[in-house]
């Protein structure tokens, strides 16, 4: 059992030691997790998407919220935490997920009439949700 395995901590820190010897020359290839580092680099780019596809779900769902029930107590509190999901959402966005954002898992509702205008950057765009549920 490697340390991939049993400490992640220690694994990654032992690879990117062997991957820094490696890029200034020295001979470390066959001490190098290829298996692994490959799984872990294409994890990333996943990981990062679908924090992006949560971060648009929960904005769209905050901002339905405040358009359904503008005049409850909680509703500028859900108008600011979709602000606050967008900027985290615009943060952590790459120009490569537009075509990749799945908006079955934006959408709160695979058939909700919040998924009118399918463009992928749709629940990122500020301001209201005008031609939404209304």
């Amino acid at each position: 059992m490697s340390d991939y395995d049993t400490d992640i901590l220690t694994w990654s820190e032992h690879q990117t030691e062997l991957l820094r010897r490696l890029a200034v020359g020295e001979r470390v290839n066959d001490q190098i997790d290829w298996k692994n580092i490959i799984e872990e680099v294409e994890s990333v780019g996943s990981e990062q998407l679908q924090s992006v596809q949560s971060l648009l779900r929960h904005a769209l769902i905050h901002m339905l919220k405040a358009k359904g029930w503008p005049l409850l107590r909680d509703a500028p509190t859900w108008r600011a935490d979709s602000v606050g999901f967008r900027a985290d959402a615009a943060d952590r966005f790459a120009p490569s997920m537009r075509q990749r954002i799945d908006l079955d898992r934006v959408s709160p509702s695979s058939s909700g009439a919040a998924r009118d205008d399918r463009r992928p950057s749709a629940a990122a765009d500020a301001g209201s949700v005008s031609g939404h549920a209304e």
